[in-house]
């Protein structure tokens, strides 16, 4: 049996605050119906293996069914909601803070891990091998026990974990996925467009904007993302914004002029033509549905 989430805005499951950089944990149905994050959006990396039964989750306003052995990669600025969970539901979650994901002793591994779906996949959603899937398991479980130890190494010890995760998680997903070949510099790049993107993308919809932040020009730019994704820049801010765009028109009472407003659309206009053109429906025929 599905049961529809309730809509609210709580979390029933521990996440990181203050000095946790670190938190795992057991989801069941009734933590996953509770849990919303606050304006549709998580401040932290996250991780979920599902163990038993099915989550829908609309993602960016694209709807995924979430199976067992399906794990899920989300990364911070993107719009989450949990649409349905069965009875049955079980899964084992891992979150993370930027600062942790970040650190330059780790940050090349883990933030190719966690930007692995942007680049081959193009949705953050990966089914594991039995074998695949009691691995990462395992790693979980690890950090779960670690967390609740007195030890004065006990912060040192997670970081190392959370590192040995994300290496076997990045060995997966190359396995699944047939590898990009891109240079070291370009992934760099992208890795960096890609971290910059979430906090500017209401702001900023032009490439020059990024290309500064990363001081080159923005051919170079575009040739990198290109490169990298097979996409282009405009793809990836038009996706940010066509995400955040319905999560407000179906989560809030604002008007289109008012998030028009608040993407920086030069007009209500501009903002209705874009929605309507790239979700082949208008706003306030979207709100309807």
């Amino acid at each position: 049996m599905i049961q529809e989430s309730v809509n609210t805005h709580v979390a029933m499951v521990p996440t990181p605050t203050g000095a946790e950089e670190i938190v795992c944990h057991k989801v069941d149905a009734p933590s996953a119906r509770a849990f919303r994050a606050r304006d549709g959006k998580l401040a932290f990396y996250a991780y979920t293996i599902v163990t038993h039964g099915t989550s829908t989750i609309r993602y960016n306003d694209r709807e995924l069914v979430l199976h067992r052995n399906d794990i899920y990669t989300y990364t911070p600025g993107y719009t989450i909601d949990v649409v349905s969970v069965s009875d049955d539901y079980r899964a084992l979650a891992l979150f993370a803070s930027e600062s942790l994901t970040f650190d330059p002793t780790l940050m090349r591994s883990m933030i190719r891990t966690a930007y692995f779906p942007f680049v081959e996949l193009h949705e953050p959603r990966l089914l594991l091998t039995d074998s695949q899937a009691a691995l990462l398991q395992r790693q979980l479980l690890n950090i779960e026990e670690h967390q609740s130890l007195d030890s004065p190494l006990r912060t040192e010890t997670l970081r190392h974990l959370y590192a040995a995760f994300m290496l076997d998680l990045l060995g997966v997903q190359e396995l699944i996925a047939p590898h990009r070949h891109s240079s070291d510099r370009a992934e760099e790049l992208f890795i960096d467009f890609m971290h910059l993107l979430p906090e500017h993308f209401a702001e900023r919809h032009d490439i020059s904007f990024y290309a500064d932040r990363l001081c080159i020009t923005p051919i170079y730019l575009s040739r990198v993302v290109r490169q990298v994704s097979g996409r282009t820049v405009g793809d990836y801010i038009n996706q940010m914004l066509l995400g955040e765009a319905a999560w407000l028109l179906r989560n809030t009472d604002l008007t289109t002029v008012q998030i028009a407003d608040r993407l920086h659309f030069s007009s209500q206009a501009s903002f209705c033509r874009f929605f309507t053109r790239l979700k082949g429906i208008s706003p306030i025929q979207f709100r309807r549905t």
